[in-house]
């Protein structure tokens, strides 16, 4: 069969389906495409500290781990909004939209159908007082990077896409 043949039933489908009112085009797609969660995760570093520096970790519920200030959107929320509300909701800082940073890269896929959204910010750890509510977050605190506490699993991997911690590419080299 050649490729022009091949095409046809592709090309009559896709007349069919522009000829769909738009209500039907949405949900036919909302049942052909994956679904994610989203998320927003801040990752904060201490303007203060000296070289590699120090990042805001946060001890959360069941409370061995530590992990990133991070959370759910709300529905049609921005991801940099989302990503302030948490950090001000779980740690006490709060920060403007503008005083966040996207990523590189800003979105992270998992691969359970999720998707973080990661912001950065330099914050002098002097200039803010770190508050945490006891139940959803039992405590916040700097850490220095080279001598991180055990984190979640999710943070030590997110983390190391960005080359910090335990899963960074080099410490996984060094046995680290």
């Amino acid at each position: 069969m050649t490729a022009a043949l091949r095409r046809l039933p592709r090309a009559a489908l896709y007349r069919v389906f522009y000829r769909l009112p738009l209500k039907f085009r949405h949900r036919l797609v909302r049942l052909a495409v994956p679904k994610y969660i989203v998320g927003a995760v801040t990752v904060v570093w201490d303007a203060d500290a000296a070289e590699p520096g120090r990042l805001l970790l946060l001890r959360q519920p069941p409370g061995r781990k530590w992990g990133l200030p991070a959370g759910l959107l709300r529905r049609a929320e921005p991801p940099i909004v989302g990503a302030a509300r948490e950090l001000a909701e779980e740690s006490g800082v709060h920060l403007r939209t503008d005083q966040l940073t996207p990523a590189v890269p800003n979105a992270v896929v998992h691969a359970r159908g999720w998707v973080d959204m990661v912001f950065t910010a330099r914050v002098p750890a002097s200039g803010v007082q770190l508050a945490v509510d006891g139940a959803e977050v039992y405590e916040a605190a700097w850490h220095p990077v080279d001598d991180l506490p055990v984190l979640t699993t999710n943070t030590a991997r997110l983390l190391g896409m960005y080359g910090v911690g335990p899963e960074a590419p080099a410490n996984r080299r060094s046995g680290a």
